[in-house]
């Protein structure tokens, strides 16, 4: 090892997550290159204890109890880009916030990226999630991940096709969970490419300009609507406390939507068909129709009031308090429309008892 690390002994992670709440981490460092995020992997491993990294908090829910492990906060930082034929490759470090790669790309002229702005958080967390929004999704444009394989200890880079890629979902989510420690990401960009510009709130929104809209105006539109839903970090907000969708949209079988539909009363219920003939339910307006309304309160926990798939946190709120209530809606929801959701924030600490994704 080049150096010796001297991580920091229990220390709060409530303040490097959005939601605010949680305990502390048994060991915490900040690693600002990546020789410091492998040397803290064979410390962790000298001492027998667990590694977990940190990235912006926007998408984590900590126990109470904290964490006995070594969280890593990933501060690498940097961004490069090379022209690949039509094409340009842009690399960012895992640490780089996502919104201002999004703007960097933006301002070029180079599309791909457009519809994913104003989303909280790191590079590094992007191809975790397989983050999307408003028609694009992380997906489409990723070239591959570097990462420390926590199995052996060395980098490695990982293309597109291995990373395993669904709805919310990755290789390095569900796959294999904790095996790699994500690096730097690749995408391809399309330079003077036209704009993604196909869901419906955003095609409504930049309706009647009688023309294309241009990368920045559907940027600014997405940050836009994002804004009017509390989906982007403002310290003025009143509903900032959050870690965002609480819960990923359901996505079921064609008859299973139109039971739904059926239960609910409703045949313009929103849905929206996927490439493999199932179907995507909105996990918001099953929430309101399961009797839960945007602004609901449970104590110092509750609904966002501008969107009712954000859970939000008050003064006083602990972790328990934020997953009794997302039970609650869980709950609610499957015994209105026999729909389990299946929450989208990474839990660290104790499996929740009902809310596990796979319950």
């Amino acid at each position: 090892m080049s150096r010796a690390l001297a991580p920091r002994e229990h220390v709060p992670l409530a303040p490097y997550c959005t939601l605010g709440v949680g305990g502390p981490a048994r060991f915490f460092l900040e690693a600002r290159d990546e020789a410091t995020v492998a040397e803290a992997l064979a410390w962790a491993r000298r001492r027998g204890v667990d590694l977990r990294v940190l990235g912006g908090g926007s998408n984590l829910v900590v126990a109470d109890e904290g964490v006995d492990a070594l969280v890593v906060r990933i501060a690498l930082r940097g961004v490069s880009a090379e022209a690949a034929g039509r094409a340009v490759k842009v690399t960012a470090a895992a640490g780089e916030p996502w919104d201002a790669l999004v703007a960097f790309a933006v301002e070029r002229g180079w599309a791909g990226l457009e519809c994913l702005s104003g989303i909280p958080g790191l590079v590094g967390a992007t191809p975790i999630q397989n983050v999307g929004a408003y028609g694009q999704e992380v997906s489409d444009t990723l070239v591959s991940v570097r990462a420390l394989d926590c199995a052996t200890g060395r980098s490695v880079t990982l293309p597109a096709r291995e990373c395993g890629f669904a709805y919310r979902d990755s290789r390095f989510k569900s796959g294999e969970p904790g095996r790699f420690v994500v690096l730097a990401v690749t995408y391809r960009l399309a330079p003077g490419g036209a704009p993604t510009a196909r869901y419906a709130d955003l095609e409504r929104h930049l309706a009647g300009r009688g023309r294309a809209p241009t990368l920045a105006e559907v940027r600014a539109a997405v940050l836009a609507i994002r804004r009017a839903k509390s989906m982007v970090l403002d310290p003025d907000d009143e509903n900032r406390r959050s870690c965002g969708s609480f819960f990923t949209n359901p996505v079921v079988t064609p008859a299973a939507a139109d039971r739904v539909a059926a239960l609910a009363g409703d045949p313009a219920m929103p849905r929206w068909p996927q490439p493999d003939g199932r179907v995507k339910l909105s996990a918001a307006w099953l929430i309101e129709r399961a009797g839960f309304r945007r602004g609901c309160t449970d104590g110092p926990v509750g609904l966002s009031t501008r969107h009712a798939l954000a859970l939000v946190t008050r003064d006083g709120a602990r972790t328990a308090d934020v997953l009794a209530f997302a039970r609650r809606l869980r709950s609610a929801v499957e015994a209105r429309f026999g729909v389990r959701l299946t929450p989208e924030p990474v839990i660290w600490g104790p499996p929740p008892a009902g809310l596990d994704a796979g319950a």
